[in-house]
């Protein structure tokens, strides 16, 4: 049966820019070990801890971690799947994949909507998916204000700290996201250069300020976050903008193996799915061309229709999957 494993606080110390419109258990008293393992998890640098976690499955290869976030100002969760053969007590490392989410999704949804469980089950390699809600991946500029939410600090700070310093990951990495996790996925790729060794995009915005983005994004956006709370406004506040945009900041992808992808959609403003893939696919042309002239390599799959779904995302992870591995150099284990 699984378990969640609270860890208690320290005596002296005790929602992304969706691209789509659609874009406790019965506590029985923890085993001594498990909790004893659970209060020595190293924290990150800002502080931010590991709370709580639960074993999802028998052989504890995947796991829920609850994450209390100095960049969120909350707890958030993070779910990790581990190799076979993966041991706590080791020196051992293993290359990871991040996987962000879509707006209006979570940590949950690769799990959910993908075959990312059986794909990874298949190699010696660490999978890390962590809440993003509709965040945009970007520490919130809030009208200048900036503060909470920090996404960017929760994800690339925090996550990525504790994830070295709690489960082995190593120096290999690699991040894949779909819908605003894939503009999440260059852009982070973008903004830490080197970090990462692969980095791919599936129906990812891929360049914030082409023509027309802006003001497409309020429209799809509409009911959700003023996108000028998250990034500032495209005229006043452009640098803040280009400080995210993917397509600014493609010169820091030299060196990354990179593959996007999305399709054409339509230009039907009433219908979310097609009108959401054919603002996407604009920018991902225009990136595209930016890799080009900056003689960037790349490879790219740009289709003809398609809509914002779930099912062109996971054909498009069954065919991003090997490459990855092999950029990792990880190694087949089933």
């Amino acid at each position: 049966m699984s378990r969640i494993v609270k860890i208690p606080r320290h005596p002296r110390r005790l929602t992304s820019l969706a691209v789509t419109g659609a874009l406790v258990l019965a506590m029985a008293p923890a085993p001594a070990a498990p909790a004893a393992a659970a209060a020595r998890f190293k924290k990150a640098d800002n502080g931010s801890s590991i709370t709580a976690y639960k074993w999802l499955t028998k052989d504890k290869r995947r796991l829920d971690v609850a994450v209390r976030s100095k960049g969120l100002g909350k707890t958030e969760k993070v779910r990790i799947l581990l190799p076979k053969g993966w041991k706590k007590n080791t020196k051992k490392t293993w290359p990871v994949v991040y996987l962000l989410h879509g707006g209006r999704a979570g940590y949950q949804s690769w799990s959910k909507s993908s075959t990312i469980t059986k794909l990874a089950a298949e190699w010696g390699v660490i999978v890390v998916m962590p809440e993003g809600r509709n965040g945009s991946y970007t520490n919130w500029y809030n009208y200048g204000n900036y503060g909470i939410p920090q996404w960017e600090t929760f994800h690339m700070t925090e996550v990525f700290q504790l994830v070295q310093r709690n489960f082995h990951a190593g120096s290999r990495r690699a991040v894949i996201g779909n819908s605003s996790g894939g503009q999440g996925a260059i852009t982070y790729a973008a903004r830490y250069k080197g970090r990462f060794k692969y980095a791919a995009s599936f129906s990812g915005l891929l360049s914030l300020l082409s023509p027309g983005v802006p003001d497409a994004l309020k429209q799809v956006n509409s009911g959700n976050a003023d996108i000028n709370a998250i990034y500032g406004d495209p005229e006043t506040n452009r640098d803040n903008w280009v400080a995210h945009d993917p397509y600014s900041l493609a010169g820091n992808l030299r060196g990354t193996k990179l593959y996007f992808t999305s399709g054409s959609g339509a230009p039907i403003p009433t219908d979310v799915a097609f009108f959401s893939e054919y603002v996407v696919g604009m920018t991902n042309g225009d990136f595209k061309k930016r890799l080009q002239a900056l003689k960037i390599a790349h490879k790219s799959h740009i289709y003809s229709g398609g809509t914002h779904a779930w099912p062109y995302w996971k054909r498009e992870l069954k065919k991003a999957w090997p490459t990855a591995m092999k950029t990792l150099k990880a190694k087949k284990t089933g």
